[in-house]
């Protein structure tokens, strides 16, 4: 007879279960926000207040700062983080991971993207068929942000945010000492 599996804890909940997507984002923001000055990852860690381990605010964080939602400062052996004083990067990922979220809960996603594009203005239909030629090429051009890709835009950036890439948990300020 074969054993069923216990039930899974609430996500979010200090029980092991995993949180919604972004959400440990946005709760270091609103404590780096509160804050009113840098903040450490150890004290961010401390300000959530939850089971969390060390290492994964600390490569939350240096994500965070990689997409430009916070700006950072050497603080002795370790970086003191801020919420980005531009908020242009953090809302245009929020908006992007909604409009994600929505077309991936229906099961025509041809037919939801065919009606987004035919709904699409001139200067934004030419700005995405740009921007998806520039995927396609591997370019590093972003038409909407004066000919510089924006954080957090294209292909290799999404890798990065959900495989991280070499050195994200251990980064540190030069000079600093394991």
């Amino acid at each position: 007879m074969a054993r069923s599996k216990p039930p899974a804890p609430e996500a979010g909940r200090g029980g092991g279960g995993r949180r919604p997507r972004g959400a440990l984002e946005r709760e270091i923001l609103a404590c780096l926000a509160s804050a009113g000055r840098p903040l450490t990852p150890g004290e961010v860690l401390d300000s959530l207040g939850e089971d969390l381990a060390y290492t994964t605010v600390m490569t939350t964080l240096a994500r965070m700062f990689e997409k430009g939602l916070t700006v950072r400062e050497t603080a002795g052996r370790a970086y003191a983080y801020s919420a980005a004083p531009d908020p242009g990067p953090a809302q245009a990922i929020a908006v992007a991971t909604r409009m994600h979220r929505l077309l991936m809960a229906g099961d025509d996603h041809a037919g939801v993207l065919a009606h987004f594009v035919a709904d699409l203005g001139p200067e934004d239909e030419r700005l995405l068929s740009e921007l998806l030629a520039d995927l396609r090429s591997g370019g590093d051009s972003n038409p909407g942000a004066g000919g510089k890709r924006a954080r957090g835009a294209g292909r290799d950036d999404a890798r990065r945010r959900s495989g991280g890439t070499p050195g994200d948990a251990t980064e540190r300020p030069t000079g600093a000492g394991g």
